[in-house]
């Protein structure tokens, strides 16, 4: 366990040294902004829009897996308490504001994967754009010093499981 917390840490620092270049810590700024919650209500929004009544079921069941990975995050955050790495290690730039004090897992990445999962399962064409998309969020948040690539990699096994599940579901 402390080999990989070593591996880990040591990923996070190399990932976050390439945020030293003001082009990709400027772009993985506005990925990560887009993350926040911008692009994916957006897009729900552009969807009524275009697809009108057909659109309904997607956008309430991105809103309902949505809600309930912020609700599994949230607790998860309570309960782990893992600080952020540039907490932890001077060596890493903070280049973007949390949201929150706590680490593990990202909800950006977790949210990500949910919306597209459900977005691509109900308009499969979407799957070229939002997948390299929800890839970018993942590498902006240790890029940008706020988490650790294991938040990243269990915040999108979260999203895939609650995507999953929410399919059996709805």
């Amino acid at each position: 366990m402390n080999q990989l917390h070593h591996v880990d840490s040591h990923l996070c620092i190399t990932f976050n040294k390439t945020s030293h270049n003001i082009l990709i810590r400027n772009f993985f700024k506005g990925i990560s902004r887009l993350g926040d919650g911008v692009f994916w209500y957006s897009f729900m929004a552009l969807m009524l829009c275009l697809d009108q009544a057909r659109a309904l079921l997607p956008v309430c069941h991105m809103i309902a897996a949505g809600l309930i990975g912020t609700l599994i995050y949230k607790w998860l955050k309570v309960r782990t308490l893992r600080p952020r790495p540039f907490n932890v290690y001077q060596q890493i730039s903070l280049r973007s504001i949390p949201l929150d004090q706590f680490s593990f897992p990202s909800g950006h990445t977790l949210h990500a994967v949910i919306f597209s999962m459900v977005a691509i399962h109900y308009y499969p064409m979407l799957a070229t754009a939002l997948i390299p998309f929800t890839i970018l969020i993942g590498l902006s948040r240790p890029i940008l010093g706020l988490h650790y690539p294991s938040d990243v990699l269990v915040g999108g096994l979260i999203g895939m499981l609650i995507s999953i599940i929410s399919f059996y579901i709805i």
